[in-house]
């Protein structure tokens, strides 16, 4: 079960943008890293053959030179190993795997005419005896026999020379491109980058998703620190400027239907002044209501635009003592509320926002459940208030749709005393403006439970 739980959120960071940064960081500087290696094996490689071939180059300068000015002295010398590493070709050795890099080394060195042969043979076509030697020699049993080069060219008389060329055996580097500790070394290096580089870079994305996130929850949020590369400060920018425009259309659109709201007073204060002179009691009564509908719809419908842009400035506020005295006032008015349980402590809101909010979960308990019971928990960090009726409640598919505007329950009648039917759609924009949330359940033992959801 862990491991499936490690998995998951493995995928999911692989899923995100900094998890696909730090992919492909980590195997573009894994292999970028492994590739210089290879050049700079290669180039090893290659350096240590040209440093063989310029000691086998020295040599045959340096023996050609004297065999020009006394080659039989020389040659003699050579017979009698008597010139260390310089020795006479044997007869019959075929070069049947030249190096023509060497020759052509040589034949800089030589002249065009020199014709010179040249490559590597096993050293034991240069010196069958030399077995015996290294046994005889103090310290050379066991080590490794030299290298030996057979080299022929035209000297500048015409004659043809031969020699065998023998140096200590220099070990070849062995190659560290694929030893696991660098190979591990190498990806754990590249990894700690790549998620250096992911966190900076992910950082300013994840600026803006908080801040896109604030403002889904209100209207008023603050303006998010325009910093960072330039495309980043670009995007913050038109971020920004996304938010005030949407601030000024709602502000707009709750200075219109407050207009609206306004100038329907007068005429609706006429049209209740006329109705009550109608004589017939019942259409009167009638009447009445309707109008009484309409100014609620009105009233309640201009609550709800100014909810959505509700600005209120942050405080700490004890909540048992709001709860507290909102069931007393409601108490006072001869309304059925009671305060059951508290939480303690203080919670960061906006104390109007969260009042109105509460408030109209009361009313609303009243209405349907002809009562309210207030109470409040604590658990994992968060803060729930419950507002509890003991009415018919709600079916469970109709639960969320409570929420929608101009949505009532069964028991409710168009125009009738249980209100518009946004009393909860207020709620909701009240709750998300202080980053709240409100939930309808159906209680086990009857009744419904409202719950605001806030941070503790």
């Amino acid at each position: 079960m862990i491991l499936l739980h490690r998995m998951r959120r493995i995928r999911a960071f692989f899923g995100t943008m900094a998890g696909q940064i730090f992919l492909i960081l980590t195997l573009g500087m894994s292999v970028a890293a492994i590739i210089a290696l290879l050049v700079a094996e290669q180039t090893r490689q290659h350096d240590f053959e040209r440093v063989r071939r310029q000691r086998v180059v020295a040599s045959a300068v340096d023996i050609a030179a004297r065999l020009r000015r006394d080659p039989a002295r020389v040659e003699a010398m050579m017979a009698a190993h008597n010139i260390i590493g310089a020795y006479p070709a044997p007869a019959g050795v075929a070069l049947s795997d030249s190096d023509p890099d060497l020759e052509m080394a040589l034949k800089d060195r030589f002249g065009n005419g020199a014709q010179p042969e040249a490559g590597q043979v096993p050293v034991g076509l240069c010196f069958p005896d030399h077995g015996e030697q290294k046994e005889r020699a103090a310290g050379l049993i066991g080590a490794p026999r030299p290298d030996c080069w057979i080299v022929r060219f035209t000297d500048s008389a015409g004659a043809r020379r031969a020699m065998a060329l023998t140096f200590p055996r220099i070990a070849k580097p062995p190659s560290t491109i694929f030893n696991p500790l660098y190979l591990m070394v190498i990806i754990a290096a590249s990894a700690g980058l790549a998620i250096l580089v992911a966190r900076i870079m992910s950082k300013p994305l994840r600026r803006l998703e908080r801040a896109a996130e604030a403002f889904s929850l209100s209207l008023d949020p603050e303006d998010v620190p325009e910093t960072g590369p330039e495309e980043v400060r670009a995007a913050l920018s038109t971020f920004n400027l996304m938010q005030r425009r949407a601030r000024a259309s709602f502000a707009e659109r709750t200075q219109l239907l407050a207009a609206i709201s306004h100038d329907l007073q007068t005429p609706l204060t006429r049209l209740r002044l006329r109705l009550e002179l109608v004589e017939n009691v019942e259409l009167r009564e009638r009447l009445l209501a309707d109008h009484q509908a309409m100014q609620s719809l009105v009233r309640e419908g201009l609550d709800l635009a100014r909810s959505t842009e509700m600005r209120e400035e942050w405080s700490a506020l004890d909540i048992d003592s709001l709860l507290a005295s909102m069931a007393e006032d409601a108490e006072d008015l001869g309304q059925p509320v009671r305060f059951m349980s508290g939480c303690g402590g203080t919670v960061r809101v906006k104390p109007n926002a969260l009042t109105r909010c509460l408030g109209n979960l009361v009313d609303n308990a009243v209405q349907y459940g002809g009562g309210a019971e207030i109470s409040c928990v604590r658990s994992a960090g968060r803060l729930m208030i419950h507002v509890r009726d003991h009415g018919p409640g709600i079916a469970v598919d109709q639960l969320d749709q409570m929420f929608e505007p101009f949505t009532r329950g069964a028991s409710s009648q168009p125009g009738g005393r249980h209100g518009t039917g946004i009393g909860l759609t207020i709620a909701r924009s009240l709750a998300m403006s202080f980053e709240a949330s409100v939930r309808l359940r159906n209680a086990e033992n009857g009744g419904l439970i409202a719950t605001i959801d806030m941070k503790g």
